[in-house]
């Protein structure tokens, strides 16, 4: 099995909370939260790839590892495609983690679980789901729903990915948590595809991947991290954050 790399991508371009990154939690910027946690997943080398200097700067006065890319990518896979090729030319990382930028309370032990799917034959991607308890969020456009079938115990082969109210019926909904991981070639082979008509349809990258025949198993897990977009999630993570020291 080849190496693990966890890469973080971050920009500052997010309209409902302006420098999202750096928005200090207990001292520290948002971004190196994330990167510490990623770090305790001890579950390869960590790096944040940025268009920022102000980022860099932050990562790196933490002991942490930045490296800059282009500004005008369409997304984090693009962006992480290209820090993969300038920190590991060599292709010694067989195994690539997209770990969003915004979860400073992220569980570590979620990274682990994400990379699971890939440490045995099959499939291409792999990513989380958590079963919704809430009964607002079975209808809930901002809350992307997996749909998929059960292929071992808390593992699922994914059918679908939608904002809709799906599958019809009785039984559990899944919010799909929107960490990666992919095989390396999976990944070329995803960011030199153009954009599928489901994937527009739905503004939900991943169906890219299912439309052209990619597989993508699923970790069930048992916590969704909270995602900063807002001021008011920036509030709910800083107190998370003040309890858990």
């Amino acid at each position: 099995m080849k190496q693990t790399i966890i890469l973080i991508p971050a920009r500052l371009k997010a309209t409902r909370l302006p420098d999202k990154p750096l928005a200090e939690i207990r001292g520290e910027a948002m971004i190196v939260h994330v990167w510490r946690r990623a770090r305790e997943a001890e579950a390869g080398r960590v790096v944040v790839a940025t268009d920022t200097q102000a980022i860099a700067d932050a990562v790196e006065a933490a002991g942490g590892e930045a490296v800059m890319t282009r500004a005008d990518h369409a997304s984090g896979s693009d962006r992480i495609y290209e820090a993969l090729n300038r920190v590991d030319p060599d292709g010694n990382a067989g195994i690539v983690v997209n770990l969003q930028g915004d979860l400073p309370t992220l569980e570590p032990r979620l990274v682990t679980d994400c990379v699971a799917p890939l440490l045995t034959p099959g499939p291409d991607i792999a990513t989380l789901a958590a079963e919704i308890k809430d009964q607002e969020e079975r209808t809930n456009p901002n809350v992307v729903k997996v749909v998929g079938t059960p292929i071992a115990p808390s593992r699922l082969r994914a059918l679908y990915f939608t904002r809709a109210t799906a599958p019809h019926g009785d039984g559990p909904l899944y919010h799909h948590i929107g960490i990666y991981a992919y095989r390396r070639p999976a990944l070329e082979r995803f960011v030199s595809m153009r954009p599928t008509t489901l994937e527009l349809r739905e503004k939900l990258e991943q169906l890219r991947a299912l439309e052209t025949g990619m597989r993508i198993d699923v970790s069930l897990v048992d916590t969704v991290p909270l995602g900063v977009d807002t001021p008011a999630d920036l509030d709910k993570a800083r107190r998370h954050l003040a309890k858990a020291t």
